[in-house]
């Protein structure tokens, strides 16, 4: 099953992550379906700010629109479980400060400790979160 889900890094930029029938996702993401929900149309309605910018080449363009709303974009790699590799990078990076206070609260619980911008990461089920090199 499709599930897309929404993290912060430590400097406070928000990231939605593909998870494409992955079910490594921290159970923090699963918590509130109605925030999660929120979150998708909070961020869908936003206007789109920038051109796309696809790291890994344009193949990727039609999962790019959160990033021209300035989320950076993690796709689930196939057959790696928790491994996710960037789709897409804002060059201006929404911040959680941007949000409305109760997806602020909710996002805050959801914050990884690496910085998005990585090529690859891996997202355990507790939340712990590691940069990949190949």
């Amino acid at each position: 099953m499709e599930f897309d889900w929404f993290a912060t890094d430590p400097d406070g930029h928000l990231a939605q992550f593909l998870a494409a029938g992955d079910d490594t996702v921290p159970a923090q993401a699963l918590a509130s379906e109605e925030l999660l929900e929120a979150t998708h149309v909070w961020l869908d309605t936003r206007p789109e700010t920038e051109e796309t910018n696809t790291p890994a080449g344009g193949f990727d363009e039609h999962l790019c629109a959160p990033q021209r709303r300035g989320a950076f974009v993690y796709d689930h790699v196939p057959s790696e479980a928790g491994t996710y590799r960037l789709v897409a990078a804002p060059r201006t990076p929404l911040t959680l400060d941007a949000l409305p206070a109760t997806l602020q609260a909710y996002l805050g619980t959801l914050r990884l400790p690496v910085a998005f911008g990585a090529a690859r990461l891996f997202v355990g089920p507790d939340g712990d979160a590691q940069a990949l090199t190949d």
